[in-house]
């Protein structure tokens, strides 16, 4: 699969920081049950909880983003079926940062530690994006706290991504992220210095991206779903393999670009009714 430079540089800029050309009014969530935030391995680690139901599930936003800026649509949709869990992981949103590079294994395990810190101990995990390979990370390193899995549009290994895609993320630059993204998260956390930082450390995970081995993805033994876009900045071959790989494994094709078969960023609207599809497409998987 190969695109001309111009269709790339913007794509690649989804996978880091989310819908290029998304609104810039915020969603709105419906009401929150609860919020705060937890002592998890050295952060601050801000959640919320929306809905009633019970399994609880647990939402890990992409990239350069919030819960809002993920979620803003979708949220409320499984809300009203399920207990959501949303977090924001190291330095993003109101989460404070360690000094140490940001890594999917480190966000499983804040994950893991925050559903102990809330005394839960199973849930389902629905991860996008980054938060998809976190969800995989969960997934390897922490199996009991996972009731089942559902993976949007993210990847296991270099070769999943775009021809390019690493090239590109090198020339990356804070002048690029998107306005939208960057108000996220300073109307969450008014720091420039904090968004910057996000920014850098996103980017080099990216750049630094290291390949799961097929064993490891082999050995996940919980029901699992995995939803990718046909314009996604990672392949559907990519993850046509990856589904295989796990015993029973479903695998969903939506139409769009990277998020906007579940409206991230607001990407919905009243002629794309995919989102609501999105949701109970979900909701039958966690059945």
């Amino acid at each position: 699969m190969t695109f001309n430079p111009r269709v790339l540089s913007a794509l690649f800029m989804l996978l880091l920081t989310g819908q290029v050309s998304a609104q810039k009014t915020p969603v709105k969530m419906g009401t929150i049950i609860t919020s705060g935030k937890a002592p998890i391995n050295g952060i601050d680690m801000y959640y919320e909880t929306h809905g009633k139901g019970k399994m609880p599930l647990v939402l890990i936003h992409g990239g350069g983003s919030t819960i809002q800026t993920s979620f803003g649509v979708l949220l409320p949709l499984l809300a009203v079926d399920h207990q959501i869990i949303a977090v924001e992981l190291q330095a993003h949103g109101r989460t404070s940062d360690r000094n140490a590079p940001e890594s999917f294994e480190q966000d499983a395990d804040d994950v893991a530690e925050l559903l102990n810190y809330l005394k839960i101990d199973k849930a389902n995990i629905v991860g996008f994006s980054n938060g998809g390979t976190t969800t995989l990370q969960i997934a390897i390193r922490h199996p009991q706290l996972m009731n089942r899995m559902v993976m949007m549009s993210g990847a296991y290994k270099r070769d999943g991504f775009i021809d390019g895609f690493f090239n590109f993320m090198k020339a990356a630059t804070f002048e690029s992220m998107p306005e939208p993204l960057k108000e996220a998260y300073l109307n969450v956390t008014p720091s420039q210095a904090g968004l910057l930082n996000m920014f850098n450390k996103d980017k080099q995970r990216m750049i630094d991206f290291k390949d799961i081995s097929d064993e490891a993805i082999g050995n996940i033994k919980v029901p699992a779903l995995f939803m990718v876009s046909d314009k996604d900045v990672v392949t559907i071959e990519h993850t046509i393999g990856m589904s295989r790989l796990i015993a029973g494994a479903h695998l969903i094709v939506l139409p769009g670009m990277h998020g906007q078969f579940f409206g991230e960023m607001g990407s919905a609207n009243d002629s794309n009714k995919t989102p609501k599809a999105t949701a109970i497409l979900i909701n039958e998987f966690l059945k």
